[in-house]
Parts: structure tokens; C-alpha cells; sequence
């Protein structure tokens, strides 16, 4: 039996855990998908994953309008973020250095390829340059919100993308396709 979206959230704002599970299961698998984007492993994806979930559940009383999804949606983004800021030490860095950007050529590479193949080269993006990425080309923001909820400098959000998208392009022109290898 399909429920309103409204009638689960407000069966999740009286605690009762069929409703729970009826959001659970609705937004499973794209709030994971959210989650598989910041994450270094698939483990530390269900970390987070199950943390959000816990905090959506905690604050749905806060809820009162608009995209449920989108405010679902920021829980994750901001618990994957506030994860990879406890787990910074754990993270290599890489220093700053030269910028190049995204080339027509790339666009094409992207397009011959399964959007699960395109996560998984995002995935080794060093954990900086893929959260980066993530929040600006994925998520939607700016590099002023990046730099605020990551702690970091406007430029030092925009250079991380760029860099990301450098080496986005490379890791493409070495995925199987001999018309844009070098």
C-alpha cells in the first residue's frame, strides 16, 4: 500500500516505526547513492548512510515545508561532510599546482560511458578534490558554501575543482577509449 509522502513524514514526527520504515525504504537507495559519493569505502558509505539516517529521524520534527527530499538530502551531505572533517588526518593531501580545465573532448569521453563507470573514476579523486566536486558539479553549491561548511578558502574550493576536473580528464583519456589517449 503506497502512503502520501505527508503521511509518512508525519508518522515519522509520532515515532511510529512502520512510517520509519516506509521513508527508509523509500529513500534508501538515493540517499545511499549521496552517500557513495563522499565516502572513501563502501563501508564508510553505510557509516554514514546509517548516521544520517539517525539524524533525519532525530530532527523530522524540524521539518515543515518545501523539497523533503532536498532537506533529506542536505542531512546526508552535511553528516558525509562532517564525517570527512573527523576523518581528515586519515586523508592524503596533495599540494596545489598547475590548472586546467575541461576540454569538448571530455564531455565526449563522459558520454560513452555507464554513469556507474563515471562514479567509479570519481571515486579516485583524492578525498578533497571528490568532495569538491561532489558539492559543486553534483550537489549545486557555490564555492562560497563549499568553503564555509568545509572550513576552507573560496579560492582554495575553486582551485580543488579545477584540479579534480584535471584529473577527471586524465583518468578519462586512459579509460579504454584510444581516441583521446595521448
Amino acid at each position: 500500500m503506497a502512503y502520501l509522502e505527508e503521511a509518512i513524514i508525519e508518522g515519522c514526527k509520532r515515532e511510529e516505526p512502520a512510517f520509519q520504515e516506509l521513508l527508509y525504504k523509500k529513500y534508501a537507495s538515493r540517499m545511499m547513492a549521496v552517500c557513495t559519493r563522499y565516502a572513501k569505502t563502501r563501508f564508510e558509505a553505510e557509516d554514514v548512510f546509517h548516521d544520517a539516517f539517525v539524524k533525519v529521524f532525530k530532527n523530522i520534527q524540524t521539518y515543515q515545508s518545501g523539497s523533503f527530499e532536498g532537506w533529506m538530502k542536505r542531512i546526508f551531505v552535511n553528516t558525509a561532510i562532517n564525517n570527512y572533517r573527523k576523518n581528515l588526518k586519515h586523508y592524503g593531501h596533495d599540494e596545489f599546482g598547475e590548472v586546467h580545465d575541461f576540454s569538448p573532448e571530455t564531455d565526449s569521453v563522459i558520454s560513452g560511458i555507464t554513469t556507474q563507470e563515471l562514479l567509479d573514476i570519481v571515486n579516485q579523486l583524492p578525498e578533497g578534490y571528490r568532495l569538491v566536486f561532489n558539492m559543486f558539479a553534483v550537489e549545486g553549491y557555490t564555492h562560497k558554501e563549499i568553503g564555509e561548511l568545509l572550513g576552507i578558502a573560496e579560492g582554495t574550493s575553486k582551485s580543488q575543482l579545477a584540479k579534480a576536473k584535471q584529473m577527471l580528464k586524465k583518468l578519462l583519456s586512459t579509460y579504454s577509449l584510444p581516441q583521446y589517449a595521448n
